[in-house]
């Protein structure tokens, strides 16, 4: 860990800018955000983007801020109306990649690339495999079919090339050519938008082939890619940094040590997404993560396992599906890994293998492999990896990871028939680590260099990361939906329950090794808000009643059916919790089933299944839509406003347990937008509505009003915490200490508790259902620290330290409570 050279925020509030939601709109919430108890805004990315995006992530100029959101002087005003109210801005930063913008004149340096190929001057800037075939020249997979049936489209006009909106630069001296001839002339290649998936010679981001990776890497890229945020951190515009997808870098590490240099130190999070047990490495020059691994524990701790078991089990009945379509998770991943490898990245395997052929040739040892058996190598050690990415080259991983790819290897091996044809395995496994081959002669007449060994052992490790996330969150996760609240990025669908000891370890771990991470229960890339989530969860500790409800919910509207007559039990079962999830079918008729119909389609898409982005069945997906109006979201849904009502309570426990825990554990709490109240959206683009404030909503917290509905107490419950973070960040920040309570009775594993800084004490009520179910609190007690008293923030109820006193009386009334030493 490196410490920040400032101050870090006590909790931030993530503003999603846009077009509808500019930097002005973001200036008249700040009094509102300011009384909340927030330290520093969290702004979407600030720079020039494509225009009309919703998110700011396909940045296309690093040197000016964005326009449509008010341009620099509009930031500047807005850091000015912030600072006025004591908060400070935290800002997303993209390196990883650019946009490949239609016309491709948006995005300056790589117009100059497309003019003048390898030779100009911006051709450092991005990730091209100038060799990578298409004689030379990069491949832009924009036409709607083959390049013979588009041809009529293409015209020269004004000197560039133009094809429907796009548009491309010319090389020197081609202009007068016929087009066929011109065409070939080019530093590109136009090509049917199909041929990415296998013929791309680019870096992307993920599988989006509109979004090019950047070498951020290269200080000189560096400096032009980040001058403008630097120069607004040194003139104290900006605060801090949120470092988005960093696992796509081809060196992580050295761009921290080089940001970290240039910021002097600013407080920076990095969007690394942790898989189970994994640790971020040693000595990255960062405050943390972002968060997810906090969602994850946060999240786990109301899931009942037994419970979960169960509802497994009602939905194998209901849903019938094969092991590798979601009836096993490890099964359901594996198979998604294999699709997404020889499929949706085909063109990143394809240069992998051009690149270890290339070093096979030069070495050797351990020489001599044909291609498809590196392929082959590739395929198996990547769909073996654990987690997002190796970093078998960074001080800080590199004996752990080198562990991981060696067991990985030995499984790899498995997959080939002939022995020493395996041998292919342990060429790719020693270039993942940065190595090739140990034997005698390693030395061949054109010997391998380190920058061949480099460059291969950051693209496997990009590749990677693209391979998970593609093939566990964006379709095991579609595939495997038994319960939805664990399908969340950083989660484990198949062990989706945690207890109070394995969050209690986190929390310790966090505060001695990251305590200034960040954390959070809702992002702009969260598939349920934590209130959907927190909601869904309650169907763990009651899989049977949900069975018979969805029984007989589905009895009455049917489900889905294809174009060959068969029902889809697949969408049925998510279909029916996203509603649950949303609370039910008084969430509002119609105008709910114009947000979850499009949440469903994007769902079965990306589980690929029976239809997909790129491979659309219209008949299927029609009769999808049809099934969500007129189910889930139709007259068929009254038993679940039923269990809707029966289950408010302990919905109320959940929202409210997780919203304090987020609020009080270490790290630093990141609320996105609307958050501070009850807050029900779904996938994107639900969930990156413009944010709406009203100013007068926090005259409850103010004026000690109580609370009346969940909205209000979760928003007076948020500005309690918030406000006690500000005032005494000494008690949670750096040095605040972090000691579990432990509850006595025959209900103590309901309870999680904790102090920090040995001033403040949160409880929260876990499993409430059960709790109930099995008779309540009972005898069961908790003893708050020795001192005090002790004063609980939302009632003034005053404790005295050290003293037994029962839950019962406790959390009379509340299924939380916020302890405060006097």
């Amino acid at each position: 860990m490196t410490q920040p050279s400032r101050p870090s925020p006590t909790a931030t509030y993530r503003l999603q800018l846009q077009p509808d939601f500019p930097f002005a709109a973001a200036g008249r919430a700040v009094p509102q955000l300011a009384a909340l108890g927030v330290s520093h805004l969290h702004l979407s990315p600030v720079l020039e983007a494509v225009p009309r995006s919703t998110h700011g992530y396909d940045v296309v100029d690093h040197t000016a801020v964005r326009a449509e959101l008010g341009g620099e002087d509009g930031l500047r005003a807005l850091a000015a109306t912030a600072r006025s109210h004591g908060l400070g801005l935290v800002v997303d930063v993209v390196p990883n990649h650019m946009a490949l913008p239609a016309p491709a004149s948006l995005n300056g340096p790589l117009w100059e690339v497309l003019k003048d190929g390898p030779g100009s001057p911006y051709a450092r800037w991005f990730d091209i495999d100038w060799d990578g075939g298409h004689g030379g020249r990069v491949l832009l997979p924009v036409l709607a079919g083959r390049l013979g049936e588009e041809m009529r489209q293409l015209r020269v006009e004004g000197g560039v090339l133009r094809y429907q909106e796009h548009a491309f630069p010319l090389r020197p001296g081609t202009e007068g050519l016929p087009l066929a001839r011109l065409l070939e002339a080019q530093w590109y290649r136009l090509a049917w938008w199909r041929l990415a998936r296998s013929e791309l010679n680019y870096r992307r981001f993920f599988t989006i082939s509109e979004l090019i990776g950047v070498r951020v890497e290269d200080p000189e890229v560096f400096a032009a890619t980040h001058g403008t945020l630097l120069r607004l951190i040194r003139e104290g515009v900006i605060d801090g940094l949120r470092i988005d997808h960093p696992d796509g870098l081809a060196d992580p590490r050295g761009y921290l040590d080089r940001l970290h240099t240039a910021t002097g130190g600013r407080w920076t999070v990095v969007e690394k997404i942790l898989t189970g047990d994994e640790r971020l490495p040693d000595g990255w020059a960062c405050a943390g993560t972002t968060g997810y691994d906090a969602l994850r524990h946060i999240d786990a701790l109301f899931v009942c396992p037994q419970g979960a078991g169960r509802l497994f089990s009602h939905y194998r009945d209901f849903v019938t599906p094969l092991a590798d379509e979601g009836g096993d998770w490890e099964e359901t991943v594996r198979r998604a890994a294999y699709e997404v490898v020889t499929h949706d990245l085909a063109a990143e395997v394809a240069r992998l293998v051009r690149t270890a052929t290339r070093i096979s040739e030069r070495a050797a040892w351990p020489g001599d492999h044909a291609p498809w058996a590196l392929r082959q190598a590739v395929r198996e050690l990547l769909v073996r990896l654990p987690v997002y990415r190796p970093y078998a080259t960074d001080p800080g991983r590199a004996a752990h990871d080198a562990a991981m790819l060696g067991k990985a290897a030995a499984r790899a091996r498995g997959t080939f028939r002939v022995p020493e044809e395996a041998r292919a395995v342990d060429l790719i496994h020693d270039l993942a680590l940065g190595r090739y081959g140990e034997g005698p002669d390693r030395d061949g007449p054109d010997p391998v260099t380190a920058s061949d060994l480099a460059d291969f052992a950051a693209r496997f490790a990009q590749t990677a990361s693209a391979l998970h996330a593609k093939s566990v969150e964006d379709t095991a996760f579609y595939r495997y939906p038994v319960l939805l609240s664990a399908c969340e990025v950083g989660g484990d669908p198949g062990t989706p329950a945690l207890g109070p000891q394995a969050f209690h370890d986190f929390c310790a771990r966090v505060q001695r090794d990251w305590p200034a991470t960040g954390t959070v229960l809702s992002t702009h890339d969260t598939k349920r808000s934590a209130d959907v989530r927190a909601r869904i969860a309650v169907l763990s500790e009651c899989p049977d009643r949900w069975r018979d409800v969805l029984g007989e919910v589905a009895d009455g509207a049917g489900g889905p059916v294809s174009a060959n007559g068969t029902a889809d039990p697949m969408v049925a079962w998510p279909a029916w919790q996203t509603v649950f999830g949303l609370g039910g079918p008084s969430a509002g008729g119609a105008v709910a089933a114009d947000r979850v119909a499009p949440a469903v389609l994007k769902a079965v898409r990306e589980a690929g299944l029976r239809t997909s982005w790129t491979e659309q069945d219209a008949e299927y997906e029609e009769a999808v839509a049809e099934f969500v109006h007129g189910g889930p979201c139709g007259p068929a849904a009254g038993p679940l406003a039923v269990l809707a009502d029966e289950l408010a309570p302990f919905v109320r426990a959940n929202v409210l347990g997780a919203t304090l825990l987020h609020l009080t554990m270490p790290g630093v709490p990141d609320l996105y937008q609307g958050t501070e109240r009850e807050y029900t959206a779904l996938v994107d683009p639900d969930n990156r509505r413009p944010a709406a404030f009203r100013p007068d909503l926090l005259a409850g917290p103010d004026d000690g009003a109580a609370a009346c509905d969940l909205s209000a107490e979760k928003l007076r419950l948020t500005a309690a915490a918030l406000r006690l973070r500000r005032a005494h960040p000494e008690w949670f920040g750096d040095r605040a200490g972090y000691a579990p309570l432990r509850a006595e009775g025959p209900a103590a594993e309901h309870c999680v508790t904790f102090c920090r800084g040995g001033r403040v004490v949160t409880v929260a009520t876990r499993l409430s259902l059960r709790l109930v179910e099995t008779g309540g609190w009972w005898d069961t007690v908790l003893r708050l620290p020795p001192g005090g008293p002790w004063r609980e923030l939302l009632t003034g109820r005053v404790v005295d330290g050290g003293a037994a006193v029962g839950l019962s009386e406790l959390l009379e009334g509340s299924p939380v409570a916020l302890f405060v030493a006097e």
